[in-house]
């Protein structure tokens, strides 16, 4: 992966996503990291006047971008001692929606990643937090996978890493090209998880049958050990498990468990922002 895009929006969780980004270059094969902070206005603003019987001047715009890219400057500073030395840090104001600022950002400078601290990144000036409303609305719409980062989590040396599956289920669409791209040739423990919410298969062996599926044979080469759970709860399943084997990420193939379609909803987003101990990264 040789960019990540992280939106900024000068919260605690943005500026920890960003030093997680810096960090994690010292695993991956990063080359550019892109710290972006949407700044939206919409032309009634400029207009109409606020409750107070205030306009905004266009003075006052100005004045407020010019603040946040000097704000963005001197993150780009602080992260220039994180990362590993060769990564170019670049920093971008976008006067867009949130959603619009990813998406546009994604497509212009071929980003591979985007890294979103799990609260904060509203694009409202006051810079209020909704929590895991921008997660909800990024994870389902950027066309590349997204990594959501705990506010309480810090960076540590990735050693082991949970995949969330369905091991009959997943075929062609498992994106081995980015699992390549993010694990490489690291040593890295990779546990693959079923969640039994049924318990059909108490007691049987998950390498076994695992053998049965197209998975065993994508999976070969990272040499992988395979659990079956029984939990009737899939994501909180998934978040124990990872916690119990101090894993450091948690990763969600598309179109397995419903992990996706779950993790959108409001209630389920809050339960990933509030509990999770581990970054969750969702493929596409």
């Amino acid at each position: 992966m040789k960019t990540y895009l992280v939106p900024i929006d000068f919260s605690e969780a943005a500026f920890n996503a960003a030093d997680f980004a810096a960090r994690l270059s010292h695993q991956t094969n990063v080359t550019d990291i892109i710290l972006m902070n949407a700044y939206y206005i919409s032309e009634l603003e400029t207009i109409l006047p606020d409750p107070n019987m205030l306009m905004l001047r266009e003075e006052e715009i100005e004045e407020s971008a010019a603040d946040r890219i000097a704000q963005l400057e001197k993150l780009k500073s602080k992260l220039k001692k994180q990362v590993r030395e060769g990564v170019k840090i670049h920093v971008k104001l976008n006067r867009s929606h949130l959603l619009r600022a990813v998406i546009d950002t994604v497509t212009a400078n071929n980003v591979d990643m985007v890294m979103l601290g799990s609260i904060g990144n509203s694009t409202v000036r006051e810079n209020s937090i909704a929590i895991g409303s921008h997660v909800i609305k990024v994870s389902k719409a950027s066309p590349v996978p997204v990594m959501v980062i705990p506010p309480g989590y810090r960076y540590h040396k990735i050693d082991e890493v949970v995949i969330a599956c369905d091991f009959k289920e997943v075929k062609e669409n498992i994106p081995m090209d980015v699992l390549h791209k993010l694990l490489g040739n690291q040593l890295i423990k990779l546990l693959v998880v079923n969640i039994d919410t049924e318990g059909k298969h108490a007691g049987a062996d998950a390498k076994q049958l695992a053998e049965e599926t197209e998975l065993y044979s994508m999976l070969k080469a990272f040499n992988p050990k395979y659990f079956y759970l029984n939990n009737p709860d899939i994501i909180t399943g998934i978040l124990d498990f990872a916690t119990e084997h101090k894993a450091q990420m948690v990763i969600a193939l598309p179109h397995t468990y419903g992990f996706l379609q779950s993790i959108m909803h409001s209630s389920i987003s809050q339960q990933l922002a509030k509990n999770s101990t581990v970054p969750v990264l969702l493929l596409k």
